[in-house]
């Protein structure tokens, strides 16, 4: 990263752990709860990603100029998983672009991995499998 991006948005949370753990945003946005232990962790990162992926296929659809008949949607699916005590892991993302060409919609749903910020964090870090319904 450069000195010169431009900060678009900052998110910004509190968290806490033990017992009585829980996340709020600086905004009250996000105020949940997350008693230990937290698997919550893993349905966290997959909203967040597959929102940030959406907004990215809807981006990619503006700068091909492909109308989209309907808002995209993705369920997404983190495993979290153990190996020999390493922790690590597996992404699937399951895409639907209704009323879009399948071969249009595919390409869309590649090219959403080169601008979502999410998909590159992860990008050779992670088994990610993306499916097209």
């Amino acid at each position: 990263m450069t000195t010169t991006a431009k900060v678009l948005y900052t998110g910004k949370t509190h968290v806490t752990s033990g017992p009585n753990g829980a996340a709020r945003s600086s905004d009250g946005f996000v105020d949940i709860k997350l008693p230990e232990p937290h698997p919550a962790a893993e349905q966290l990162f997959a909203a967040a990603w597959s929102a940030c992926y959406l907004g990215a296929i809807q981006l990619a659809a503006q700068q091909k100029k492909v109308k989209l008949a309907s808002p995209p949607s993705v369920d997404t699916e983190i495993d979290l998983n153990n190996s020999a005590g390493a922790f690590f892991l597996r992404a699937r993302l399951n895409v639907t672009v209704p009323g879009v060409d399948r071969e249009v919609a595919q390409a869309l749903i590649e090219a959403a991995h080169g601008i979502c910020p999410y998909s590159k964090a992860v990008h050779g870090n992670i088994d990610v499998t993306t499916t097209l319904a």
